[in-house]
């Protein structure tokens, strides 16, 4: 059990709400299997569209050529490359994906009623995720416990807030959300998204789940589910 006192809690998804063999057995393939299609079919759409210029240009293709930009992004998805265009058409995939029916999300069961507790107590809720926050709100809406974004107060992402091991990240989060970064929480299960919090002053508290191999917590301040975490609410 640990104990802490804060305003807000923002939460790391992969091994920390959910459990990570979800994205990489099953989010990762979807979006790697419906890429091709997903760029010849919404190519003159905005978003896409920016996506395939930002693509080509890291790739220095050029942007007509869909398929040497599909390569590029299926070699990204199998080296589980952090970029933001990459994310940016996974979370538009995965969205219809869920719309569809052909994906479901997983959040882990201690999580909803912890996220009520807490909400309910008056802190602030946000998600910091390398996954896009179109990602992070379909995964939060298509979870078997009922859409749980109505919990969640902010989501931030690679391109809205920074890189997740670099602590401006967490100084330009603690700016947009208008609180000391002492007040703040991250819970994640990378020391290295840790430390970089720690670095800006936020508190941590390490996740370290069961059959969560690939967890990186070697701080002491750690908890195994959400339900081991006792928050007093900083007025």
């Amino acid at each position: 059990m640990v104990e802490i006192s804060c305003r807000a809690v923002v939460m790391d998804i992969e091994g920390t709400t959910s459990a990570a063999r979800h994205v990489y057995d099953v989010l990762f393939p979807y979006a790697r299997s419906h890429m091709r299609a997903w760029l010849i079919d919404h190519q003159a759409q905005p978003a896409t569209a920016a996506a395939i210029d930002a693509v080509a240009s890291l790739l220095g293709v050029d942007r007509v050529d869909l398929d040497a930009v599909a390569t590029g992004l299926e070699e990204w998805i199998d080296a589980d490359v952090k970029a933001a265009p990459l994310k940016t058409l996974q979370g538009l995939i995965w969205e219809q994906g869920y719309a569809r029916g052909e994906l479901t999300s997983h959040i882990f069961d201690d999580v909803p009623p912890a996220l009520r507790t807490w909400r309910a107590a008056g802190l602030l809720l946000a998600v910091y995720s390398s996954g896009s926050v179109t990602a992070q709100r379909a995964l939060f809406a298509n979870a078997d416990q009922g859409d749980l974004n109505s919990l969640i107060d902010a989501n931030f992402d690679i391109t809205t807030a920074g890189p997740k091991g670099e602590a401006l990240s967490y100084e330009h989060i603690a700016e947009l959300l208008e609180i000391p970064a002492r007040d703040l929480l991250f819970l994640s299960d990378v020391q290295a998204e840790l430390d970089a919090a720690s670095e800006a002053g936020w508190q941590t508290v390490g996740i370290l789940r069961a059959g969560e191999s690939q967890a990186t917590v070697s701080q002491e301040s750690n908890v195994s589910t959400f339900g081991d975490l006792v928050i007093q609410v900083v007025c």
